[in-house]
């Protein structure tokens, strides 16, 4: 089958983790041997910011990372109903301009065979509710939101006709353990200061534990302010900017321990969803320590997998225990990543998401479907 996915970006990462969750299930249906292209805007404000910062060397790197990935840029006079007179499946970012959003409703209204889904990896829909309300989704088959909680607010409010909770992964073909690397500090944070979503959090959670500890520690990420920089120094800390999300393997594996600090939204509007650094992290086989997240939907098992500290002296007294206990961050270690494998992987969400197109799917789909599966 032929999947297209309209996505804010599939060549930049720069503060669009979306991208790295879309990277790796391209990866799996290739390997399915479906074809997968990515559609992306001209204006995009993710890759326009790596360029800016980058130069043009970081989209090269892409290319030379995922040789093997599809993204073509569509302006203002790109024709939608070509690019998707072939598709089997299409799936829209939330990011998509909202009249883009009306316009491919529209083009499977007025008979298009492929099955249309919309994708939603934000908070806006809780705190930004009139963004979401605003769109035309009625002429999609399916919505996929990547998390419970999200799931139930398109289904209280009625936008989209099916809605399935579909959460993002680690594409472990990238991210994993690479036991041989040298460690050469303790802690590792890689996130976006961003909109002052978690500001304080961050001051208490990892800037003070680190400061009180001592700790050799290195944050990587975009869109800090000055005061943000300022703190990170007072604290000893190293800020080391944008990290690809190519590297992130290395980086995690060079330091001994990380942190999981969500942002407020998620925390208090929409539990159960987590970053997709958790994942990438635990498929690292890092030990991981959060502040607080209530993980409603049991997607990892607290104590086991990872650490929860309810306020900063809790950090500061986990942090130091693993640090300390090679034993007991090794355990931690092993059993994220085992969960990971066993339930976590794009592969698995490749599965669910075969699963979605089996119950909302156009007969279309409905046929390819039960050829592959006659095939196997």
């Amino acid at each position: 089958m032929k999947f297209v996915f309209y996505t804010h970006s599939l060549i930049s990462d720069w503060n669009h983790g979306n991208a790295h969750f879309l990277r790796g299930v391209v990866r799996d249906l290739q390997r399915r041997g479906h074809e997968a292209l990515a559609l992306e805007p001209q204006d995009a404000w993710s890759r326009a910011n790596l360029v800016r910062e980058q130069g043009s060397a970081a989209i090269e790197r892409f290319h030379q990372t995922f040789p093997q990935h599809r993204s073509q840029i569509y302006g203002k006079d790109f024709d939608h109903d070509a690019a998707l007179a072939d598709a089997d499946v299409v799936i829209v970012h939330e990011w998509t301009q909202p009249d883009l959003v009306a316009r491919l409703g529209r083009i499977r209204r007025d008979g298009a065979t492929f099955t249309l889904l919309f994708h939603d990896t934000h908070h806006r829909a809780v705190s930004a509710e009139g963004d979401t309300a605003g769109l035309a989704l009625d002429d999609y088959d399916g919505v996929l939101a990547f998390g419970e909680t999200l799931r139930e607010r398109y289904l209280r409010a009625g936008w989209g006709k099916s809605v399935f909770t579909w959460h993002e992964a680690a594409d472990d073909a990238l991210f994993r353990p690479i036991p041989d690397a040298e460690r050469t500090g303790d802690l590792i944070w890689i996130g976006n200061w961003g909109d002052d979503e978690r500001s304080a959090e961050l001051l208490e959670f990892l800037v003070r534990p680190v400061k009180s500890l001592g700790l050799n520690t290195t944050v990587r990420g975009v869109r800090y302010p000055d005061h943000a920089l300022d703190a990170l120094s007072e604290a000893g800390i190293v800020y080391g900017g944008w990290i690809a999300n190519a590297d992130v393997p290395l980086a995690f594996a060079r330091h001994k321990v990380t942190v999981h600090i969500p942002r407020r939204p998620y925390v208090e509007r929409l539990p159960g969803i987590p970053t997709i650094r958790v994942f990438e992290a635990l498929a690292c086989g890092i030990p991981l320590i959060s502040a607080p997240w209530d993980d409603a939907e049991n997607l990892f098992t607290p104590a086991q997998d990872y650490l929860l500290a309810g306020d900063g002296e809790e950090m500061k007294r986990n942090l130091r225990d693993v640090l300390l206990d090679p034993g007991w961050a090794a355990s931690l270690a092993a059993s994220g990543l085992k969960t990971i494998k066993a339930r976590h992987t794009c592969r698995h969400r490749v599965d669910e998401l075969f699963a979605v197109l089996a119950r909302c799917g156009t007969s279309r789909v409905t046929m390819c479907l039960h050829s592959q599966e006659a095939a196997e």
